[in-house]
């Protein structure tokens, strides 16, 4: 169950950051107030999946699911480069969460 929580928090957390680029700096209501609600309940989530999973990995993971969402979303919404370079970095992101995955206890 941890893991669905921590899966969760991680999608919460592409959320809130694809809403903060959309509230301008939050000056925009509605993506300021989806970002903000996105940011707690990834939080909570987190907070809850870290009860039973190790720190370094929750987290690490709860950040790379966010790195590569974000990345992917920037491409597909919002028309931004993907790069040989780019992608080979989201590349690298994968194998480290997955290796992280596999030798996690």
């Amino acid at each position: 169950m941890s893991w669905v929580l921590l899966v969760l928090a991680g999608l919460l957390e592409v959320v809130w950051a694809f809403a903060m680029k959309k509230s301008q700096g939050f000056t925009v209501f509605w993506p300021s107030m989806v970002t903000l609600v996105a940011m707690m309940a990834s939080f909570g989530l987190l907070a809850l999946a870290m009860r039973s999973l190790p720190l370094g990995t929750a987290y690490t993971i709860w950040t790379g699911i966010g790195a590569l969402g974000a990345f992917v979303l920037g491409i597909v919404a919002l028309g931004e480069v993907a790069s040989p370079g780019r992608i080979l970095a989201a590349g690298l992101i994968l194998s480290g969460l997955v290796l992280m995955k596999l030798t996690s206890s």
